[in-house]
């Protein structure tokens, strides 16, 4: 989208004279970009209006820069095409946190300005070189109430279909699955990874007869609120949906929940990089993550987000540190590296 000519650092002190000297930074090329506007996309429906209220509108008060949110959803498909033409028009994606290592390693993303980004206000091991943690999500254990005679609460459970009869429902595209099957099998946490595919695909096959694959979260959600599955790992966004609009018919745990950051990324080729910089620290500040979590479910990045949560938004937040030690990470890393060559494989797998 066009933009104006931005007016310079020096020229907006020269202006502003030594009292902007003084300004936070962000405030001071904030204000001098009044007529920029940045995109930030993400995936769409309640996170529409969320991520503007949480995020874009306060970064429009206090720069003066305008954030228009776009829910398309941005696939790493969509952004490897985008940039690829060479007509980025986004300029900050809802990401998982391993599409930094997937599309930064082949040189799709702009790396992260840690100069201007916090990387001390995100987990250790979550300021990733081509994506920041933007918020903490997970695949919990969601069950139908009303379809089991009580609770499952472990992975082993899922194979248990004498004890806990009825279909399961796991993502079309992977992430959770395979170490929900090996965790089954009595793989220790510690030895997950590298995730050994053969030996989860084979414990899979165990149930594959019973297995529903569930592609978009409102999938997941019906499955489990129309009792077409009595189990299944889901994400907790969704869960605490479920769990709210059946009136706990539909019920959750994090335990063995697998916690996972989704993280901000910035196309390569992407227009106002500073600007997007500084909305991506701007989205660091814990009270408006807080904001989030009550609005979406979403889990603070910022670990000072979930100190100062409250405790009904503490119940649900993956990051909370009595959530967190009973989950397992993700290994960001791991799916960085082999995510698109396995999903293949997982989808034969379902396919045949």
């Amino acid at each position: 989208m066009p933009t104006r000519r931005l007016v310079t650092r020096r020229q907006a002190l020269a202006m502003t004279g030594a009292a902007a000297a003084a300004a936070p930074f962000i405030l001071r090329a904030g204000r001098a970009s009044a007529a920029t506007e940045l995109v930030l996309v993400n995936w769409g429906g309640d996170a529409i209006p969320n991520f503007d209220h949480a995020f874009a509108q306060p970064f429009e008060k206090e720069t003066g820069i305008k954030v228009t949110i776009d829910g398309t959803g941005p696939t790493d498909g969509k952004i490897k095409a985008m940039v690829e033409s060479k007509n980025v028009t986004w300029n900050v994606c809802d990401a998982d946190g391993f599409t930094s290592e997937n599309l930064g390693s082949r040189g799709l993303l702009e790396e992260i300005d840690y100069s201007i980004v916090d990387r001390n206000k995100v987990r250790p091991g979550h300021a990733f070189q081509y994506g920041c943690c933007s918020y903490i999500y997970s695949y919990v254990i969601t069950y139908n109430s009303s379809k089991l005679k009580e609770a499952p609460t472990s992975l082993a459970d899922f194979w248990d279909l004498e004890k806990f009869p009825g279909k399961r429902t796991f993502w079309k595209y992977m992430s959770g699955a395979l170490e929900a099957a090996l965790i089954a099998d009595g793989v220790p946490v510690d030895k997950l990874y590298p995730l050994d595919v053969d030996r989860a695909l084979k414990k899979l096959e165990q149930i594959k007869d019973h297995i529903i694959l569930w592609e978009s979260g409102a999938d997941s959600q019906r499955f489990l609120r129309e009792g077409e599955v009595s189990m299944g790992l889901i994400w907790h966004t969704r869960s605490t949906l479920l769990e709210r609009d059946t009136k706990g018919e539909v019920k959750w745990t994090f335990n063995q929940g697998l916690a996972c950051p989704s993280s901000w990324v910035v196309p390569k080729g992407a227009k106002n990089v500073k600007e997007t910089m500084q909305l991506i620290a701007f989205m660091q500040k814990p009270e408006l993550q807080v904001d989030l979590l009550k609005s979406m479910s979403n889990g603070p990045a910022n670990p000072a987000g979930s100190a100062m949560a409250p405790a009904d938004l503490a119940k649900i937040d993956p990051g909370n540190e009595a959530n967190w030690k009973i989950q397992i990470p993700m290994d960001v890393q791991w799916y960085g590296k082999n995510y698109n060559d396995v999903l293949n494989d997982y989808l034969d797998f379902f396919a045949s």
